[in-house]
């Protein structure tokens, strides 16, 4: 078991599953159960899993400031997330890389919530707190169950009214098994679902819970890891396992723009004043790679780290894999040169255990107008 200085209180849930709690942002987490992982792909696509992501960090602001700490510190136009909304966002350093992404949850007039990973996150809100009259707050406490699948909605319909009519990245405060929650119609699956943040002491009552009355819908538990499958499908990058902190530029420090990651997005348009805004806006047309995707001739998944040849050199390295036996698809995310990041272009891959001809591919593969995951009703 790995030593971790967080500990999610449904840890012995998951040894019972087969896990050894591998380290993920520095708690013990679900990376192997006794059990296929394609069954949990399947089950997410088609019904209903449950996974633990705890491990993601949870941070309040509250104060007078906390509307000017999340300007400073994130890419969005907050002035349009007002209580019971949230959205998707990223930070940057002074050079204006991607440091982190995180959802921003508005909780009050003087109140957020911000949910990130294992990047710079708290760091970058708590340099933005210098100074301000606001609490910068980590709550390891609260626990984060991810109910994800097309079934998600029918399961929690049976005990939180009104919970279809709550709309994609909304959140509203519940009861659930008699104990209080915050439900957010969000995750990192590409399907519909629902993330339940509750305290830690009934994070287990609820598991169970969920898991013992879904079973008959086909729901079950899930590693953490089956966000490898799913993210691949709906283009969901995952720090730093795509970022150039794992595939460094010869000497250049590591960091990516968001216009290499495809996440410019993320940014309000005409907003600034947020850290590395006039770099952000500078380095547009100057990208070094883009991350496209990968279609392989085969029924194999391949490893990240494997390499994409064309012309008779490397132009490309695959950063996450996966083979969907509903699809029959074996599909990538890659970093590739400009020049080939286009649909239809020819590629050889060169890996561990796959090699052989593939083409690149647009992404996302599953579902490019998000019908499933914003779906009403």
């Amino acid at each position: 078991m790995t030593l971790s200085w967080r500990t999610s209180t449904l840890a012995s849930r998951h040894i019972a599953l087969g896990s050894k709690l591998e380290d993920w942002s520095g708690m013990g987490t679900a990376w192997s159960y006794d059990k296929d992982p394609e069954e949990e792909h399947v089950a997410i696509r088609t019904k209903a899993g449950l996974m633990d992501v705890s491990g993601l960090k949870k941070v309040h602001l509250v104060g007078p400031h906390a509307h000017a700490l999340v300007h400073e510190a994130t890419t969005r136009d907050i002035t349009k997330i007002y209580p019971g909304k949230s959205a998707y966002a990223c930070m940057l350093n002074e050079r204006g890389h991607f440091t982190d992404d995180c959802i921003l949850y508005r909780t009050g007039p003087n109140s957020w919530m911000v949910v990130h990973g294992s990047g710079s996150g708290h760091e970058e809100l708590t340099r933005s707190a210098k100074g301000r009259n606001v609490a910068v707050l980590f709550d390891d406490d609260l626990h984060d169950l991810s109910l994800q699948g097309p079934l998600a909605v029918d399961f929690l319909a049976k005990h939180v009214p009104g919970i279809r009519d709550l709309k994609y990245f909304h959140h509203t405060p519940a009861t659930l098994f008699g104990k209080p929650v915050t439900i957010s119609r969000t995750g990192y699956t590409g399907e519909r679902g629902y993330e339940i943040f509750c305290k830690g002491e009934d994070a287990p009552a609820i598991w169970d819970t969920i898991l013992g009355d879904g079973k008959d819908m086909g729901i079950i538990p899930c590693r953490f890891t089956t966000l490898d499958m799913l993210r691949v499908e709906s283009y969901l990058l995952f720090y730093p396992f795509d970022n150039s902190q794992m595939y460094p530029f010869a000497d250049e420090l590591p960091g990516d723009s968001l216009w290499e990651l495809g996440l410019d997005f993320t940014v309000s348009p005409g907003k600034v004043g947020f850290r590395g805004f006039e770099q952000h806006y500078k380095l547009k047309g100057k990208e070094r790679f883009k991350i496209f995707g990968v279609l392989i001739d085969g029924d194999q998944p391949t490893n990240e780290g494997d390499e994409l040849w064309a012309g008779g050199r490397q132009v490309g390295v695959i950063t996450c894999g996966m083979y969907s036996t509903l699809t029959r698809k074996s599909m990538a995310i890659a970093r590739f040169e400009l020049p080939y990041a286009v649909h239809g272009t020819k590629l050889e891959v060169r890996g561990k255990v796959v090699n052989g001809p593939a083409i690149a591919h647009s992404l996302p593969f599953d579902d490019p107008q998000k019908k499933k995951r914003t779906v009403v009703g």
